[in-house]
């Protein structure tokens, strides 16, 4: 079992890190809610995650319900009955260890920023840069 939570604590989960999709989204909506450029996502069967604390709901569409920490505001997970009965997605950059769960695919790129598709090619720094 994979262990998560939200960033100051009151929510936290426990999930298998068998996981039936595992996508980085690039959809307006995953990042008006979360304000990052894509999301990462796992699909699970609801009955299959354990939440300990107090979840808020915001409904984000006509069926999607987006879970997310009253207290600190990380969103930690997305239900959609319509569209995946039974299956709850969680953000996995929530997990405690999400280099666990290494991405699958990226979806929704239709509505990908257009820089995403070259940032890999930024320069990287192990902290933030001086000067």
């Amino acid at each position: 079992m994979l262990k998560g939570r939200c960033h100051c604590g009151a929510i936290t989960y426990e999930m298998p890190s068998e996981v039936a999709h595992n996508t980085l989204c690039h959809c307006s909506d995953c990042r008006r809610h979360s304000g990052a450029p894509m999301v990462g996502w796992a699909t699970v069967p609801a009955e299959r995650v354990t939440i300990s604390g107090e979840l808020s709901v915001y409904a984000s569409s006509e069926h999607g319900r987006r879970h997310f920490c009253g207290r600190c505001g990380t969103g930690l997970f997305y239900v959609n009955e319509q569209t995946l009965p039974g299956m709850i997605d969680v953000q996995t950059g929530t997990l405690d260890t999400p280099e666990a769960l290494p991405p699958q695919a990226h979806i929704q790129v239709a509505e990908r920023i257009a820089w995403m598709e070259e940032a890999h090619r930024l320069p990287s720094f192990e902290r933030f840069p001086s000067g």
